[in-house]
């Protein structure tokens, strides 16, 4: 995923961010709605070259929401479905994307055991994830995303890493229980606080 910032004028930015081309048609969504939606929430202007798997974003007005809006096209970009990608508008949600060429050679099959591991039998380490911190989970391509708010992404990309380093599913799991009792408390008490 290439992002490119250029300065337009005094005022506006304009970002460029790599699409795989086969997830340009979700950025566009049926009958331009997904790239409506994210030029009205993100006060931005989408230009989508879907030959080279290009969007432009033009900021239009408030620069942290068109910092949401490159998130939001690059979670979709990353195999998130537009409702969830949609979630980063919302305050305090964020985007960890992972690179698994950081731990393997793209295209090796240590990739593909990785991304394995990560997803688990039938989906059950994602999901697993998922529940007990609160946060969402894609993996494609030589990637996994978290969506989620800072506790959440934190928690779900600590596990994630200690999958990706050999550590046992078991051992994964009791960690991500100990942190899920945690974060409920931590919520319970900012709801109250």
């Amino acid at each position: 995923m290439i992002c490119q910032n250029t300065i337009i004028d005094d005022r506006l930015y304009f970002d460029t961010v790599r699409v795989p081309k086969d997830r340009i048609s979700v950025v566009i969504g049926r009958d331009g709605s997904t790239k409506k939606e994210i030029e009205k929430n993100g006060e931005v202007k989408l230009t989508i070259d879907s030959d080279e798997g290009e969007v432009s974003i033009d900021q239009m007005g408030d620069a942290i929401k068109s910092n949401t809006a490159k998130n939001v096209v690059q979670a979709i970009g990353r195999g998130f479905n537009p409702e969830k990608a949609m979630l980063l508008f919302e305050e305090g949600m964020q985007l960890v994307i992972i690179s698994l060429r950081e731990f393997a050679k793209p295209g090796s099959s240590r990739i593909a055991q990785i991304k394995a591991r990560v997803i688990g039998t039938g989906g059950k380490t994602r999901t697993i994830i998922e529940e007990l911190t609160g946060s969402f989970i894609s993996v494609y391509g030589d990637t996994v995303s978290i969506i989620g708010d800072y506790l959440a992404v934190t928690y779900a990309e600590e596990a994630i890493n200690m999958i990706i380093n050999g550590k046992k599913h078991r051992t994964v799991y009791e960690f991500l229980e100990r942190k899920a009792r945690e974060l409920r408390f931590k919520r319970i008490e900012e709801s109250f606080g």
